[in-house]
């Protein structure tokens, strides 16, 4: 009776999703593990409670649409550029290193080239969610740790679009590079027609109605989800448009209240979000790809705090900062699934390679949320020690 109602689906989420979440922090976990494992519970291939699991993940891709869109709205275009001139090569260095480390064991275990590249670039980025989530709600925001640990995200993040961009181009023809070059001309366009957008629109209408709090609501919505279309309709896509919307409107007064009033919002959709990522998982599929993506999972886990470690002390950060850095840098991340997402819907991807990069971000994901849940200062923590520091 309730197979086709989303009312009942959401239902079933939202309710699941508390329950295991409260059961997920007495545990000292990130909540996110909780939608995951409500998903695969709950999902086509657990108790089929939730089958129309591409219906969820379509509502669950605003959610990436909103993160996005609030990660360029608390970055004006020049702190933008001094960041990524501060981490520009350490991310770079240590991208480079995580790729060759994840590709050759893609390549020892048999896949492909292409295989092998795609799995590469996932395993160069870290978690967005994760490293900001867990941050704590204290002073370390303000701190040099913060500042390092946000800044190599954006560059990362930076580069997982222009991937992306790049999948999109070599994914429309025969003659790929003709499509990345037009996609190249795309994003300079929604990118001028987003800076006068703000300049001649948006910012006059903040000003005549900024006391109305639910236009002012509605307002950023409908800019955010508009230039996400434009970028979609010039061949980009919803999330290098919903960045791009951001950032254009974050030297505005009113930037930081339409970050905090979108926050709920982006939450709603990310719980779908994980939720959809553990519905499409699918058990019996995955004893194939369980080795080599346990393998990758974990060797990340160990790898990625070293080099960064090594990679920053190499530009005169202190040994702490380094290593906690590298800790909550040593997960894989959502934009691994969404490259991975992109490469598959042009297929650029073998299914197997696909759930073996969801496996290893699961993996990745739930043993580096204990991690830091554990040893170092997250709003979560149990112990009040960490929970000041």
């Amino acid at each position: 009776m309730h197979e086709h109602s989303i009312v009942f689906s959401i239902f079933l989420i939202f309710s699941g999703a508390a329950l295991l979440a409260t059961v997920a922090l007495y545990l000292r976990q990130a909540m996110l593990i909780a939608y995951l494992a409500l998903g695969a519970i709950l999902g086509p291939w657990g108790l089929k409670l939730v089958t129309d699991a591409e219906l969820i993940q379509d509502i669950a891709r605003i959610g990436i649409i909103f993160l996005l869109f609030l990660l360029g709205l608390n970055l004006s275009p020049r702190k933008l550029i001094y960041l990524l001139r501060e981490t520009t090569l350490v991310t770079l260095i240590c991208s480079a290193v995580f790729f060759a480390a994840a590709g050759g064991v893609a390549w020892l275990f048999g896949f492909g080239i292409g295989d092998v590249i795609i799995i590469g670039v996932a395993a160069s980025f870290s978690s967005t969610i994760i490293g900001l989530k867990l941050l704590p709600t204290t002073v370390l925001h303000h701190r040099h740790t913060g500042e390092v640990i946000i800044s190599v995200l954006l560059l990362q993040d930076l580069i997982a679009i222009v991937t992306m961009l790049v999948l999109q181009g070599l994914g429309k023809g025969d003659v790929p590079i003709a499509d990345i070059a037009l996609l190249l001309v795309a994003l300079p366009a929604v990118c001028a027609i987003a800076w006068f957008g703000q300049k001649w629109v948006l910012m006059p209408l903040f000003m005549r109605f900024d006391r109305i709090q639910e236009y002012v609501f509605l307002l950023t919505i409908g800019w955010c989800l508009a230039i996400a279309q434009l970028s979609e309709t010039f061949g980009l896509s919803y999330e290098i448009g919903a960045f791009i919307a951001g950032i254009a409107i974050a030297t505005s007064p009113v930037a930081l209240h339409i970050a905090e009033s979108l926050k709920p919002l982006r939450d709603f959709f990310l719980v779908m979000f994980f939720f959809g990522l553990g519905a499409g998982f699918d058990v019996h599929a995955a004893a194939g790809v369980l080795l080599p993506a346990v393998i990758i999972g974990g060797g990340l886990l160990l790898l990625k705090p070293l080099v960064f470690r090594f990679a920053l002390v190499g530009q005169s950060e202190s040994d702490k900062l380094a290593w906690e850095t590298g800790v909550r840098l040593g997960q894989m991340s959502e934009f691994s699934l969404l490259v991975v997402f992109v490469a598959a819907t042009h297929g650029l991807i073998s299914e197997s390679a696909s759930l073996m990069v969801q496996i290893a971000t699961m993996i990745s994901f739930i043993v580096s949320a204990w991690y830091i849940v554990m040893r170092y200062p997250t709003p979560i923590a149990l112990d009040e020690k960490l929970r000041r520091d």
